[in-house]
């Protein structure tokens, strides 16, 4: 009797690539871990120089620490830094995820650029990088994912995640409004593909950046009488990442526990 092959083959993952994954408290990093523990591979893109100018800073050894927690559920992982403000940048991420890990079949774009101002005091400077970074990068992300889609019709999935925050924070607001239509029209322009693409609104979750005041307010008008967590959202994106998920397309869903 033939011995049993001390490394079989490897059963082959589909890759899902994360932008915004610089914080292991973050939605992104909560999303990473639940694709790879559904079977995904999983490539995610930071930018340190964000948090570096955010209130949090940066979080040292997050990146290590997120591809650990992939790795655990064994998933291959790859961590690129990405700076979204550049108009080059996603061609070149999706070159770096191919090289890596293979063709993506799923797109979650968690990345942003989130800094408070209104009307009256929110500089050009500041509203056009929230566009290039929030608005016109998950387009072209978007774009290179359907220039570049190769998996079978029906698999491919595209998930942004998106805000209604608007007053007191318009640069944000405004140009999270703008990715919902990008990521609207996908679902009708990449049909051709067989592609699938949701915006998935969170509601507010506890990510460290929330005061004390704020929380409580929060869980005050909340009916669940808590705080969302990376988790909740991580779990409505993976269900719609698989399988099950198909049929849910085009759409902007509000996963806010009720929160008003």
């Amino acid at each position: 009797m033939r011995a049993a092959d001390p490394h079989p083959a490897r059963a082959e993952r589909p890759v899902a690539l994360v932008t915004g994954v610089g914080r292991t408290v973050g939605i992104g990093a909560a999303v990473a871990e639940r694709l790879a523990a559904s079977g995904w591979d999983v490539a995610y893109s930071y930018w340190t120089p964000y948090d570096t100018r955010m209130p949090w800073g940066v979080e040292d050894g997050a990146v290590a620490a997120v591809g650990a927690a992939i790795g655990a559920h064994g998933a291959r992982h790859l961590a690129v830094p990405a700076d979204l403000a550049d108009g080059a940048e996603p061609a070149r991420l999706f070159d770096r995820v191919e090289a890596g890990l293979g063709p993506v079949t799923a797109l979650v774009m968690s990345h942003a650029e989130s800094v408070d101002s209104g009307l009256l005091d929110t500089t050009v400077e500041s509203f056009d990088r929230h566009f290039a970074v929030n608005a016109r990068a998950s387009w072209l992300l978007i774009r290179e994912f359907g220039l570049r889609f190769t998996g079978a019709f029906g698999t491919g999935r595209i998930v942004a995640l998106t805000s209604d925050h608007t007053v007191g924070n318009l640069p944000y607001g405004a140009s999270k409004g703008a990715l919902d239509r990008i990521t609207r029209a996908a679902a009708r322009e990449l049909a051709h593909l067989g592609v699938t693409a949701n915006a998935v609104d969170p509601g507010p979750t506890d990510t460290g950046w929330m005061d004390e005041a704020l929380r409580a307010e929060t869980v005050a008008r909340t009916p669940l009488a808590r705080l969302g967590t990376p988790q909740d959202a991580a779990h409505l994106i993976d269900f719609l990442c698989s399988p099950q998920g198909q049929w849910i397309n085009g759409q902007l869903l509000q996963s806010s526990g009720g929160s008003k």
